[in-house]
């Protein structure tokens, strides 16, 4: 499904934060760390049909209030966070936007069934030759 990424990207708001982790001095001063948040239920992108989509495929990742946030500290730079934070997000809404294919049972063919009996008679039939004869008859 088409959508207008540049739209989208409008909407989105960043937060930059002091990242967690070793780093020295320099991570002390530096917020690095990116956080995506995106407002699915106030998205002018979207119509209400594919809202309801993202919304419903998106529910372990949304809070209560609709908000999809991300966050990103891969990097020691703001920047390589802010665009990998922004490639998975367009990922993800790619992801959750495609329709999956309906499938069609198919039936398993006479000949296959007639084939797995008659190999289940076969070792039926190996395995009773293995016992001992009945020779009181």
């Amino acid at each position: 499904m088409k959508f207008n990424e540049d739209a989208l990207l409008q909407e989105l708001s960043f937060k930059a934060t002091r990242s967690s982790g070793s780093g020295g001095q320099h991570v002390n001063k530096v917020s690095s760390k990116i956080e995506l948040v995106y407002d699915l239920k106030a998205s002018l992108v979207f119509t209400d049909v594919i809202k309801e989509r993202l919304q419903k495929k998106l529910q372990h990742r949304l809070t209560k209030g609709g908000l999809l946030i991300l966050q990103c500290d891969e990097s020691r730079s703001q920047h390589q966070n802010k665009s990998l934070v922004i490639k998975r997000f367009l990922e993800l809404i790619k992801v959750s936007l495609r329709v999956p294919k309906k499938r069609i049972p198919t039936r398993i063919p006479k000949g296959i069934i007639k084939k797995r009996i008659k190999n289940n008679r076969k070792l039926s039939d190996k395995k009773a030759f293995r016992k001992k004869p009945n020779l009181d008859s």
